[in-house]
């Protein structure tokens, strides 16, 4: 393979950062070329970033930085040269192929190196929080994709992978790349291995109820006696429900059935050019609303627990708040997970929305048209590059391999559309001008908003690693929650990110979650005052849910014979034929 000398890149590399001259040439020139990519000699993307968002750097933090990066890359050099092999203490260069061959080590080692140097460069800068954290995103990105695990000629386990199969792996490459590009979109899992109804998404029941934006399914119960109060489940309508209803032993549907519920779950439409008009307020009055509204005339039951994720929950809690300005207080309990009713803080999204952004979406989309599923989920993609991109990249098309079978994979490629006039309320109101949280700043379905009108115990959920639903930020819903009653809400904290920390099924054991017993007027306000009051267990937090549903759930009483009632029939079985619509 040819392979750049090392001797010659270090001469023309270090060069630049011992010549102050070169060195500021350096950081004023944006050229085509990365530091990332030694053979092509030291050219700076990172100034063309930092030129359009009109932000600088600080002499002195400039150059205790360059200070910093010679004398790390020196000792890399002499190294090297003595025939050290580097520590790689990353997962990408795990492998032992790495270490086998000197220069593919100093190849990676160089390549953190510089990846340091430019993430470092990126948090130096002088600038807002919200800029800085779009240079912070825009270095990250360029730094996870020039890594020489993305590229062949500087992939050791690719090249052994093509000698071993005798270029087999890279024929096999070829093809699922083609294949791809053909789906519009990296395959994660094998695909084939799933199908909606069969093996996800295929728990008992029967859709009792659709219009143009749901269908409502009544699962069939497991147990001799159910509870009393129903359970509605509304899931975000920017992915499937069925994250909800995975294979058997992933599944929170069924568990919360065989914990003795009646559970209905709303799944959205995928929308086409049909629902291109459809609005914030449909989603609210003609979905959330209905479906409650539903729920309670078939199960003759006046409250049900209300329960939504993510999205969901906005939905979920605006429409409860709609209900609460006409008098009405259906929820017997509130059940929000991962979800943002305080925008203060959205994370890493926060890159993706601001003023600009969100004019260019409505004068796009505000009058109509779709917002592409795949559009949303190249967004969330980019979120975790290494995880969600480049590790396919490496694994598909470079070794030749096929995805695993992982359903959770499956779900996250399934992806819906969303009505343009919808989307672009959502951003503007919520992420942008947080208005939400503000009592009566926002006029839905033709009354104003107050969250804190809503009267039902709260049960609230965060993933400790979610990136995007900050678990903090979610935590902030117990002060827009029964502001009067606070000893109503609750809030549970589970380990890992936003669909693994909540998708943890009790019968694996496995992870842990933080609870804080200190409730009422004595309860943490903040945050970082409830985690430092935390107590962690071992396992999943399912079953403090189920324990909060029982505790507000009513009687024991015998199950429903069949779904639905006299008025609303059962047209056809789960999961229905709204969630086998796909977006592409």
């Amino acid at each position: 393979m040819n392979m750049p000398d090392p001797q010659a890149f270090a001469a023309t590399w270090m060069s630049q950062f011992a010549d102050p001259t070169l060195w500021q040439g350096w950081m004023t020139a944006p050229q085509a070329m990365a530091p990332m990519a030694p053979a092509l000699g030291g050219a700076n993307p990172l100034a063309a970033i930092l030129k359009d968002a009109g932000a600088g750097i600080p002499a002195d933090k400039l150059e205790a930085i360059r200070l910093d990066y010679l004398k790390q890359a020196g000792q890399l050099w002499q190294d090297f040269v003595v025939g050290k092999r580097p520590a790689l203490q990353d997962k990408r260069f795990s492998a032992p192929e790495w270490q086998d061959n000197p220069l593919s080590a100093f190849s990676a080692a160089s390549y953190l190196l510089n990846s340091q140097f430019m993430l470092a460069l990126a948090d130096a800068v002088d600038a807002a929080p919200r800029e800085r954290q779009k240079i912070r995103f825009a270095a990250q990105q360029l730094v996870d994709a020039m890594s020489p695990a993305n590229f062949f000629a500087t992939n050791p386990e690719a090249q052994k992978k093509l000698i071993e199969t005798k270029g087999e792996s890279l024929a096999k490459g070829l093809s699922n790349m083609l294949a791809d590009m053909q789906k519009g979109r990296i395959s994660q899992t094998d695909e084939s291995a799933f199908e909606v109804g069969r093996n996800v998404g295929n728990s008992a029941g029967q859709v009792v109820f659709e219009n143009e934006l749901f269908q409502l399914i009544q699962y069939t119960p497991t147990t001799p006696t159910v509870k009393a109060v129903p359970l509605l489940m509304i899931p975000p309508c920017i992915n499937k429900f069925y994250i909800l209803d995975l294979q058997p032993e992933n599944s929170l549907v069924r568990y919360v059935v065989e914990q003795g519920n009646t559970v209905f779950m709303v799944s959205w439409r995928n929308p086409d050019s049909s629902m291109g008009n459809t609005t914030w307020d449909d989603f609210v009055e003609t979905g959330a609303i209905k479906a409650i509204e539903v729920v309670r005339e078939i199960t003759g039951q006046e409250k049900t627990h209300v329960f939504g994720f993510c999205v969901g929950g906005t939905i979920a809690a605006t429409a409860l708040a709609v209900l609460a300005a006409r008098g009405q207080q259906p929820a017997a309990s509130v059940s929000l997970l991962t979800t943002l009713l305080d925008f203060s803080d959205t994370g890493v999204l926060e890159v993706f929305v601001d003023e600009t952004q969100v004019a260019q979406r409505e004068q796009k989309l505000a009058k109509g048209g779709l917002m592409p599923g795949r559009d949303l989920a190249t967004t969330f993609s980019a979120l975790r590059p290494n995880d969600l991109v480049w590790n396919y990249v490496q694994q598909n098309y470079l070794k030749g391999k096929e995805p695993p079978a992982f359903d959770l994979l499956y779900w996250n490629a399934d992806s819906t559309n969303l009505p343009g006039p919808m989307f672009c309320w959502y951003l503007r109101n919520t992420y942008l001008e947080n208005k939400l949280r503000v009592p009566g700043a926002l006029t839905v379905c033709g009354v104003p908003v107050d969250l804190g009108a809503i009267e039902a115990p709260v049960f609230l959920y965060g993933s400790k690693e979610d990136h995007i639903v900050p678990w903090e930020a979610a935590f902030a819903s117990m002060e827009l929650l029964n502001p009067k009653n606070p000893k109503a809400n609750r809030y549970v904290l589970g380990a890992s990110g936003h669909i693994a920390g909540v998708i943890n099924p009790a019968s694996k054991g496995k992870r842990s979650y933080w609870v804080n017993e200190k409730g009422g007027k004595g309860r943490p306000k903040t945050a970082a005052a409830w985690m430092a009051g935390a107590t962690e267990h071992k396992g999943s937090w399912w079953p403090e849910w189920a324990k909060f549903l029982a505790q507000h759930g009513g009687a024991e009483v015998a199950p429903p014979e069949v779904a639905g009632n006299e008025r609303y029939q059962p047209t056809e079985p789960a999961p229905g034929r709204y969630v086998k619509a796909r977006a592409d």
